[in-house]
C-alpha cells in the first residue's frame, strides 16, 4: 500500500534532526541519526544493484519502487533465498525450502516469479532434497531479471533520483513532507534539504 511505501521511504531519510514528516495517520516521527544515508552511498547503488540490494536503505528503497510496480515477489524472493542459505539447522532446511517453493515457484503460488520451465523443474526437483544451495539457479535468473529489467528503472525513478539530487534543487524544509502519492513530495532532495 502507499502507506507501507512512506513509510520504509521514511528510513532513507538523512539529517532528520529538524525534518518530520507526517505518516498518513498524521503521526510525526524522526529518523535517528543511525539511520542517515550518506551522497556516496546512495550512488554507489547506481554502480551494481548487488550494491543496492546489500545496503538496507538501498534494499528499502528498492522494495518500495518493485511494490509500485506490483513487483515485489522477485525481491522478496531473492531476499528468502538468502535467508534460507544462512539456515543452521538441516532439521528445518526441509520446512524452508518448501514453505520458498509454495510461495514463490509452486504454480499455484501467492507470489510466483517469473522462471523459465526447465530452471523451475530443477528447483522443484532440489526442494525434495533441499540443500542450502538448492535454489541458487532460481535466484540467479530472478537476479539477473532484476539487474536488466527493474533495477533500470529504479535508477530513473524518483524513488533513486529524489536521493541523489543536488543541494538545493528542491524543496526546503517547510515542505518535507510525505504526499499521499507513492513518490516523495516536490521532487524531493529530502536527504540534502532537511539539515
Amino acid at each position: 500500500s502507499a502507506k507501507d511505501m512512506k513509510h520504509r521511504l521514511g528510513f532513507l531519510l538523512q539529517k532528520s534532526d529538524s525534518c518530520d514528516y507526517s505518516t498518513s495517520q498524521g503521526k510525526k516521527e524522526k529518523i535517528s541519526s543511525s539511520q542517515r544515508v550518506s551522497q556516496e552511498e546512495v550512488r554507489k547503488w547506481a554502480d551494481s544493484l548487488e550494491n543496492l540490494i546489500h545496503h538496507d536503505r538501498g534494499l528499502a528503497a528498492f522494495r518500495a519502487f518493485l511494490k509500485s510496480e506490483y513487483s515485489e515477489e522477485n525481491i522478496e524472493f531473492w531476499v528468502s533465498c538468502e535467508d534460507y542459505k544462512k539456515t543452521k539447522s538441516p532439521a528445518k532446511l526441509s520446512p524452508k525450502a518448501r514453505k520458498i517453493y509454495d510461495e514463490f515457484i509452486s504454480v499455484q503460488a501467492t507470489k510466483e516469479v517469473n522462471l523459465d520451465s526447465c530452471t523451475r523443474e530443477k528447483t522443484s526437483h532440489n526442494v525434495l532434497e533441499p540443500t542450502l544451495s538448492c535454489f541458487d539457479e532460481a535466484q540467479r535468473k530472478i537476479f539477473t531479471l532484476m539487474e536488466k529489467d527493474s533495477y533500470r528503472r529504479f535508477l530513473k525513478s524518483p524513488y533513486y533520483l529524489d536521493l541523489v539530487s543536488p543541494p538545493g534543487a528542491g524543496c526546503g524544509p517547510e515542505n518535507c513532507k510525505r504526499s499521499h502519492a507513492h513518490t516523495l513530495d516536490c521532487n524531493s532532495n529530502i536527504i540534502s534539504q532537511c539539515a
